[in-house]
Order: C-alpha cells, then structure tokens, then sequence
C-alpha cells in the first residue's frame, strides 16, 4: 500500500518536475545528473522498465509505478498526467523517470504540455537511448564510412485510432523500437521495396541487462517473425551491420544464430 509523505514545505506553490532518462536498463548507465536529481527526489513516478537497482538511488523517494507495457494492464496516460501535476502540488522535487531518453518514443510532448498548463517548472535530463545501447553492445556502429550515412528510428506502435500502417523510412539505416511483434511485417514491407534478402540484422533484446540477448540475421529471416518473451525488442537493419571479419561473438550469440527460427526469442 503506497504510503503519502507530509508536502514539502517550500516558498513557492508548485514544486518541479523533472522528466529524467533512465538509460536502457542497466543503472549504471544513467546520467551523473539524473542520478544526482533521483538523490534528491522526494516523489519517482518511473516506467516499468525501470529497474530495482535504478530505483535504489532514491531510497529516500516515495516510489509510483506508472507503466506502459504493450499487451500488457498499463497506466493510462492521462492518469500519469494527473498525478505529475497532483505531485508537483505536494512535493517540491518532482521525477518523472522514463527509460531511455525521454524525448525519443517517451511521450515527452503529452507531459510538458500538461505541465506548462498548468504553471509547473519542467526540466528535462537525457538519457541514453537504446538504438545507442544497443549498437554499443553488439559492437556494431550505426553509420560507416561509405555504406551509411543516414539513420532512422521508428516504431510501429500507435496511438488509439492511429492507423498502423507504417511507412519505411529511406535511410541505409534503420532501428526499430518496441519491433519484436512487428519483425515480420517490417522484413516484408523492406523486401517489398526492394530491400536485399541478405541484408543484415541485429536483434537486441533486454539491452544492457544482466539477460541481454543479441540475435544476428538476415532480412529475409526476419520475415519469418521473431516469437514473443518478456523483454524488450530492439531491431537494427542495414548494411552498417554486417559482422566484422575479425569480429568476436559471444558464445550466446553464435548459439542464437544457429538456432532454429521457431526458438529465436523477441519481445513485445
């Protein structure tokens, strides 16, 4: 049962928010900053994904669980729109902790507008975004020199009465958020326009956890859809990510390589 700390005492009527990225998971990863704010935090409203070592640098804070899981019970947004302003009527320091980075697929734009009606002080504090985490644990830079110059992130994820018909951007490469259900949709609209069979993808999944997956395929395997777990999917797509000739795998890549389709694992 969630217990209510006595309201700061504080010269002014509302206290701030601050939307924090929480970083891909591993809780080391986040900010100096961020960490120093979470320190200082009397109220956390965080994602589900963030972790309980994250949530052990604000042992002080009263803790709210606000997350949004696909396919999963999850917090509507117009309730955890109330509560930041609600919170910020109580509390004078005020976090907002989102995985990743709060401006990239973090509905950023529907909170500060709320907050800014309402006369509430907003800050943002990055964090890193799992395309970037992901890219650094598989070893497998984004952009290269002559292959790709260009980069795109996208999601198939829509708002209700969104139409989920998504139009592949035209980049050499290409990460997908939230893509583990929408793998093989994704595969056939890149075949479709054109894009080789063999062109190379990489499959993250839990990214910078303790049960991090990654996943090396082709384009024309990943039209053979990826079958769902728990944790989060990250899928990259291009040229840029044809493994190295000198690169070394880790023994549960290589074995994930060679399994059969139907034991790959992906994510919601």
């Amino acid at each position: 049962m969630q217990t209510t700390r006595p309201a700061s005492t504080t010269s002014s009527p509302l206290g701030k928010v601050y939307l924090i990225g929480a970083g891909p998971g591993a809780a080391d990863l986040i900010t100096v900053r961020g960490a120093r704010l979470l320190a200082q935090a009397e109220v956390v409203l965080h994602d589900a994904l963030v972790t309980e070592e994250m949530l052990a640098l604000c042992p002080q804070a009263v803790k709210i669980a606000v997350g949004k899981r696909c396919g999963k019970l999850s917090t509507a947004q117009q309730f955890i729109n109330k509560q930041l302003v609600d919170n910020a009527r109580k509390y004078a320091v005020v976090v907002r902790l989102k995985g990743g980075d709060p401006m990239l697929f973090g509905r950023a734009d529907e909170e500060l507008r709320t907050l800014e009606q309402h006369g509430i002080e907003v800050e943002v504090v990055p964090g890193i975004s799992a395309a970037l985490a992901a890219a650094a644990a598989s070893q497998q830079p984004l952009t290269k020199r002559g292959v790709a110059r260009s980069v795109a992130f996208f999601t198939s994820s829509t708002a209700p009465g969104e139409s989920d018909q998504v139009n592949m951007p035209s980049c050499d490469t290409l990460v997908q958020y939230m893509g583990g259900r929408e793998a093989a949709a994704t595969a056939q609209r890149l075949l479709a326009q054109g894009r080789a069979a063999s062109t190379p993808v990489v499959v993250v999944e839990n990214c910078s956890r303790d049960n991090q997956h990654i996943l090396r395929l082709q384009l024309d395997q990943l039209e053979q859809g990826l079958q769902q777990c728990e944790g989060p999917v990250l899928v990259m797509i291009g040229e840029a990510l044809a493994t190295r000739a000198t690169q070394t795998l880790e023994d549960d890549q290589e074995k994930m390589q060679e399994a059969p389709a139907e034991t790959r694992r992906s994510a919601a």
